[in-house]
């Protein structure tokens, strides 16, 4: 099997960790950024299998970065994770291309939108 890589964005380390934690055996490789744009360009410099993205960050925030790689990298695989769970929020992460949504709450639901 190959190695799997994740890119992990989220501007507080702090949830970098837990995150990183909960999805610790489903990958080989995490590559951390803390805004929308290292995101970017992270992303086109070596594409994941998977980014899990935080949507309120400082330079550029999770919906803008999401529609930007998948602008273009259509196949890449983004699920948005966040405090704000609303469904303006919720809407506008489908809206972006991320292909699901998961509460900060609900941090495990990550991996099984991951292993489908």
């Amino acid at each position: 099997m190959r190695d799997m890589k994740l890119l992990l964005v989220d501007d507080s380390e702090r949830m970098r960790t837990v995150i990183r934690t909960i999805c610790s055996s489903s990958f080989d490789d995490v590559v951390e950024c803390s805004d929308g744009t290292e995101a970017v360009n992270a992303y086109n410099e070596s594409p994941p299998d998977w980014v899990i993205m935080d949507i309120k960050m400082k330079e550029m925030d999770g919906i803008e970065a999401t529609e930007k790689i998948l602008s273009s990298n259509p196949d890449a695989r983004v699920i948005i994770v966040s405090q704000y769970n609303d469904e303006t929020t919720i809407d506008a992460a489908i809206k972006a291309g991320a292909v699901g949504f998961v509460s900060k709450e609900n941090l495990s639901k990550v991996i099984d939108l991951i292993k489908g």
